[in-house]
Parts: C-alpha cells; sequence; structure tokens
C-alpha cells in the first residue's frame, strides 16, 4: 500500500495537462491543490510516525519497485515540458493563462521534477541515478545544484558557509537571492577545486558546471528554434516556478538552526536535530517523504522509503505545503516560528 501512496505524485503532472486542456478556472487546479488542499488533506489525515523495524527496513531497501517510481518520472518531467511548451505556444488560451498554466506546470517541475532528481543525485554509489536526477534538473535550467547540494549543503548545513540554511530572523525574500548567487558561487567553487586537484582545467571541458550550462544554454537555443519566443518564455517561467519551490522548500528545512562550532574551528557533526522535520502523511507521500528531512541529512545515503521519523528533532507545525504558503508572507512567518527555533542566533 506504501508503495502505491508515493505514485499520488503523478496526479500533480495530471492535474496540469487536465487545467490546459478544460481551460479556464481549471488552470487553478494545480496551485489550488498544492497550497489549499494540501495543507487541507495534512490537517484532517493528521501524522504519520511509524518506522519500520530493521527486518521490514531491509525488505523495503531491496524492492526495486520503489526505484522504478523514480526512474518512471523522468520521462514524465522531460515530457511535461516539452509538451507543455508545445501546448504553451500553440493552444488557444489567451495570454493570462498561458502564463497560469505555465505557472502549473512548474509546480509540477518542482514538486515531482526537483524533489525526485534531489532522491536520485544522492545515489552516487551508481552512475545511472545521479544522471537520471541531472536531466531532472536540466529541464529547470538548475544542473548545477546536483554538485552545490551534494558537496556543498551536505557538509556545511547549519553553519553559515551554507547559502541553503536560512538564519534566524531572516525573511525568504532576503534568503532567496543569497541562496541563489551563493548556490551558484559554491557549486563553481567546489567543481573547481576539484578539477584542479586532479589536474584538470577549471575553465574546460573537465567542469561539470560548464558542461551544465551549456546543455541548459541548447535546451533554451532549442527552445528558440522550434517555438520561437512562446517557447522561452514557458521554458523560463516553469523553472523559475519550480526553482522558488525548491529554495521555498530549502528555507523551511533549516531556519534558525546552527551547528555549534569548535575550538579548532570545524563544526559539531551533523544530527538530526539539525533540521526541521515534520511527519504531516499526505505531503510526505507527495514528496517521497521528504519532510523526514531530519534522518535525510543524518543518513543521506537512506532511499526515501525508508527515512526515519525523529521524535526529538525540530518538529513543523504543518507540512511543507503549508509552511511555504506561511514563508510568503514574513511576519506571518516569524510569528508560528520564531518561538520553536531551539537556539536562536
Amino acid at each position: 500500500m506504501q508503495l502505491v501512496r508515493f505514485c499520488l505524485v503523478f496526479l500533480v503532472p495530471l492535474g496540469a495537462v487536465i487545467s490546459y486542456f478544460n481551460g479556464g478556472y481549471h488552470l487553478l487546479i494545480p496551485p489550488l491543490a498544492v497550497f489549499v488542499l494540501l495543507p487541507l488533506f495534512d490537517y484532517v489525515f493528521g501524522l504519520n510516525v511509524y518506522n519500520p523495524d530493521p527486518g521490514e527496513e531491509k525488505i523495503l531497501e531491496l524492492d526495486r519497485r520503489y526505484r522504478w517510481i523514480t526512474f518512471a518520472a523522468v520521462p514524465v518531467q522531460v515530457g511535461l515540458v516539452f509538451w507543455g511548451a508545445w501546448a504553451f505556444t500553440h493552444g488557444s488560451l489567451n495570454w493570462w493563462d498561458r502564463l497560469v498554466f505555465a505557472y502549473g506546470v512548474g509546480l509540477s517541475s518542482g514538486i515531482m521534477g526537483i524533489n525526485l532528481s534531489h532522491e536520485l543525485i544522492h545515489k552516487v554509489n551508481n552512475r545511472v541515478e545521479p544522471l537520471l536526477g541531472r536531466i531532472m534538473l536540466w529541464t529547470v535550467l538548475y544542473s548545477h545544484w546536483a554538485v552545490e547540494h551534494v558537496a556543498g549543503h551536505h557538509r556545511y548545513v547549519a553553519t553559515p558557509e551554507d547559502p541553503a540554511t536560512a538564519r534566524f530572523g531572516e525573511s525568504f525574500w532576503q534568503f532567496l537571492p543569497r541562496t541563489v548567487i551563493g548556490g551558484m558561487e559554491s557549486a563553481w567553487r567546489i567543481e573547481s577545486e576539484m578539477v584542479e586537484s586532479r589536474g584538470g582545467n577549471k575553465y574546460g571541458w573537465d567542469n561539470r558546471i560548464l558542461r551544465y550550462f551549456t546543455a541548459q544554454g541548447i535546451l533554451i537555443a532549442f527552445m528558440a528554434y522550434w517555438l520561437g519566443l512562446p517557447g522561452v518564455i514557458f521554458l523560463l517561467i516553469q523553472a523559475a516556478t519550480a526553482v522558488l519551490l525548491l529554495e521555498l522548500v530549502n528555507y523551511v528545512e533549516h531556519y534558525g538552526l546552527v551547528r555549534e562550532q569548535n575550538s579548532d574551528g570545524s563544526y559539531e557533526e551533523v544530527k538530526p536535530h539539525h533540521s526541521w522535520n515534520s511527519a504531516h502523511r499526505v505531503t510526505n507521500y507527495f514528496l517521497f517523504n521528504l519532510q523526514r528531512h531530519s534522518d535525510h541529512h543524518y543518513r543521506p545515503n537512506r532511499r526515501y522509503q525508508i527515512l526515519r521519523h525523529w521524535e526529538d528533532a525540530p518538529q513543523l507545525p504543518s507540512g511543507y505545503a503549508g509552511m511555504l504558503v506561511l514563508a510568503y508572507f514574513p511576519p506571518i512567518w516569524r510569528k508560528f516560528m520564531d518561538h520553536r527555533v531551539p537556539q536562536r542566533h
């Protein structure tokens, strides 16, 4: 039954397609589902704090069907973006409706595309899964995140060195430019240092960041050639929407949490209490247990189906879907969150 629940994520791209063919107010289906229905369902269906026992965990980890779901998302994501670009350009929608449609596709790209790319890029013990993850990041023009997230964020999380950790009292709108720009700088620095340590040229083809940017440039150029300016506009809108959703989630996941610095300048080991946890079951089904973020940072190689709930980690008052809405409004966010931060720095 748990396997079927994780397939719910495919309702998100389906909703974007249905909204297009029905037009009008139906185009509001994706944003209403994400920002209204999901928080409501989290409230109605409550929490899931169950952790599998060691025997069950081993069975779940070896069940390859959970991987097939993540693999299936790749052609769905790529197909949705290319079909969406064509529909945006050739459809009968007016320009306002087209913009709402592109936004809806972007929500799907964030919820399914980026989220499942996150699951895949962490599987560094094989080549196929990280490659599939990068393909999905390519569709939202954010491929450098594969480098920065794994090699940067997970190393420096909850420290001043991490551009993806929101500081106590920092609004989302202050955090957004800092994390986007800082993330790109971090990815370039990490990759450049790695290339040079191997004797390569950081300005050459050895640098993955340059390869990723080239691939993204080719995608933009192809859209311009195939569909003209409208195709490029669609690509940029859905990508920006997906990235905004990603950075909203980043903001929520570590807001105000800090690792203590040791006397030698290093930081304490990453523990579950350095990430916000949420046990709200419905959003966890759609986000592949991403809200069990405390365990993800504690054990980054765990597959999504065996991520554990940590009761002693700081707990969010709502699932991510509800928290993202609060993050848009800094005074409301701080009213709900500041008193919950264990150590205020």
